[in-house]
């Protein structure tokens, strides 16, 4: 039996029931996959089933404001994703309806090869391999790939091989069986090679190279920002403004940045002056990881007198209401500090 038709039967005993492989509506595979980018299964679950049920088709999607839309999001992280999901809702309605190919799915906001084959195979039975993490493992693993899978002639290998494996009269199956099997079988850590279905002919597994492949050239690397926040709490109020455009937080709303502020308290005039004579440090280095930082926020709380001078992007708001705002997780993180 060769290797897709063994995946395929690996399949049929060991498919994950999951909610958005119940149908073959464009939107809710679309929206699937959108979540489920940088974001576990277990967590993106709750957030699809939310997002269907506030917007159950892409047209009320699209008619939604991109505030609503970041606030369901909060807490799944790279805000992108959702400020392109709104826009792409936006860009299907004009066209009256999902693009039905590969190549044009292309042409929606934030949707690259990978989800575009997603959808394509899955919602419209068109015969276009997946490359994710997952397939790159599974694939670098079983055929013995020393080509890192970061590089460009690692991603025309991976692609090129994956897409020679599809089966034509079944792609939808195909895809979601090699990314199952990537997820359950072929584990990064510790994979489940004793059971595997395929270790007889797994050139990984026959070499003992398992924890060798799928291979990087590039690591990523992490730069720590040390940051402070100042939680200004006036007559019941609190100041919040929302970041800009180009920023990777844009549109999320954020409190004062230390560096920001001017007081018209006693007089002072400085940062400084705020934080040692009048703001409480409430708690030091919160830490938040990003892809490429290691973000290490100070939390001050002040409470004056007179309300203080900011910048006029800020705007007062009673501090029960902050839950109204979408917020990036690290002042999530920092709220949470906040005695009551």
């Amino acid at each position: 039996m060769n290797f897709s038709a063994t995946l395929l039967n690996w399949f049929k005993i060991n498919k994950r029931c999951l909610p958005w492989r119940e149908t073959n509506d464009a939107y809710a595979i679309w929206l699937s996959e959108v979540i489920l980018q940088q974001t576990r299964i277990a967590q993106g679950m709750s957030y699809w089933e939310r997002f269907m049920t506030q917007w159950p088709t892409v047209n009320e999607l699209a008619a939604a404001t991109e505030d609503d839309v970041l606030r369901a999001w909060q807490g799944l992280g790279y805000y992108s994703r959702a400020r392109n999901l709104h826009k792409a809702a936006q860009q299907v309605v004009k066209l009256g309806g999902f693009p039905q190919n590969f190549k044009d799915l292309k042409t929606l906001k934030g949707v690259g090869d990978y989800t575009a084959a997603a959808i394509a195979s899955i919602a419209f039975n068109e015969a276009v391999a997946v490359v994710d993490g997952n397939v790159y493992r599974v694939l670098s693993r079983h055929f013995g790939i020393n080509t890192p899978i970061d590089s460009t002639e690692g991603k025309k290998v991976f692609q090129t091989l994956a897409q020679s494996l599809i089966p034509i009269n079944d792609p939808a199956n195909y895809n979601e069986a090699i990314m199952d099997f990537g997820a359950i079988q072929c584990t990064p850590a510790s994979p489940l090679c004793l059971t595997c279905p395929l270790c007889k002919s797994c050139i990984a597994y026959r070499e003992q190279r398992i924890n060798e492949l799928p291979i990087k050239s590039k690591k990523v690397k992490q730069r720590k920002r040390h940051l402070t926040y100042i939680y200004i709490e006036h007559e019941g109020k609190i100041a919040i403004h929302q970041r800009g455009a180009g920023d990777i937080w844009q549109g999320l709303w954020e409190l004062p940045h230390a560096d920001l502020l001017t007081s018209t308290s006693n007089s002072l005039s400085n940062k400084e002056d705020i934080l040692t004579k009048e703001a409480i440090l409430l708690k030091k280095d919160i830490k938040h990881v990003l892809t490429h930082q290691i973000l290490l926020a100070d939390l001050y709380l002040w409470q004056p007198d007179v309300r203080p001078l900011l910048p006029s992007d800020f705007i007062w708001i009673e501090k029960s209401c902050i839950d109204k705002y979408a917020l990036p997780r690290l002042i999530e993180m920092l709220l949470e500090e906040i005695p009551d």
